[in-house]
């Protein structure tokens, strides 16, 4: 019997990547181009971060875009861990389905629709539309890949960790925050995660909620983008990849020794009882 992956499957993986990541490389190489024209290398040189870091609107940007991310990833994270706990804990309660259909609906919906929406909102309320406005139609939608996230870990959770506490006389809120959050946390951690990417990678839904002194990196570079692509551009998205990379890599390692230290933990309990 053949033992190891076929030729095709590696040529499949390999594709594959290449595919996904070739074009990513191709920018953070030519982010380092002395050329002013990004298709023709020119010879390594970091000046084009130096422009950038001159580039005021790009840099305010940026900051609009950081903002929005972590506050509305923050937010939605508290949002989708509550709904996930209401889905698993609750049981069948009336409104149920029309309740988890609310929750996962921005998951199947155009983000066209979505956006277009969240106008109508705010201009119904007169609400003026700005920053906060952005904050809030990104928890919209990203609170529900929160929910689906921590649902998951939530659904095959021992619930007689929980019970024991109680017997022990722990309060419920007492019990969530020692017992389960910490136990589901590399759920909440991913979701958060989640939540922070698609902020940051958002288009569609922050052109239809923006106002003025609104701007966030991603429309800021597809409005400079339809006049032609720039060094500048090439180092501001290869700054953005560096910093979602390091926060993956950061939390990955986070949450490993969280659960080394757990089964650590549970070793020596173990060895205390025996």
């Amino acid at each position: 019997m053949k033992n190891g992956p076929s030729w095709f499957n590696v040529t499949s993986l390999v594709l594959g990547f290449s595919f996904l990541y070739l074009p990513i490389v191709i920018l953070v190489v030519f982010s380092f181009n002395e050329s002013r024209l990004v298709t023709v290398w020119g010879g390594f040189s970091t000046k084009w971060y130096v422009e950038l870091m001159n580039n005021q609107q790009l840099l305010e940007a940026a900051g609009v875009t950081l903002r929005v991310a972590f506050l509305s990833a923050t937010l939605a994270t508290i949002i989708g861990t509550l709904a996930a706990l209401v889905l698993v804990r609750f049981g069948r309660f009336p409104g149920r389905t029309l309740f988890s259909g609310m929750i996962f609906a921005p998951l199947v919906m155009p983000e066209v629709i979505l956006g277009l929406s969240l106008l109508l909102l705010f201009v119904a309320i007169d609400q003026a539309r700005g920053f906060w406005t952005i904050m809030l139609a990104h928890t919209t939608f990203a609170a529900c890949y929160v929910a689906v996230v921590v649902q998951s870990r939530l659904v095959g959770f021992d619930r007689s960790l929980e019970e024991a506490a109680q017997d022990l006389g722990c309060p419920p809120a007492r019990t969530f925050f020692v017992i389960t959050l910490p136990l589901i946390l590399p759920g909440v951690i991913a979701g958060w995660m989640l939540a922070f990417t698609l902020s940051l990678d958002d288009l569609v839904i922050a052109s239809f909620t923006t106002g003025p002194g609104a701007t966030t990196l991603p429309m800021k570079i597809y409005s400079q983008v339809r006049l032609g692509v720039t060094p500048e551009i090439n180092a501001a998205c290869t700054i953005l990849v560096g910093i979602v990379t390091v926060v993956v890599i950061a939390t990955s390692i986070l949450t490993r020794r969280s659960q080394l230290q757990r089964e650590s933990d549970q070793r020596r309990a173990i060895a205390a009882a025996g």
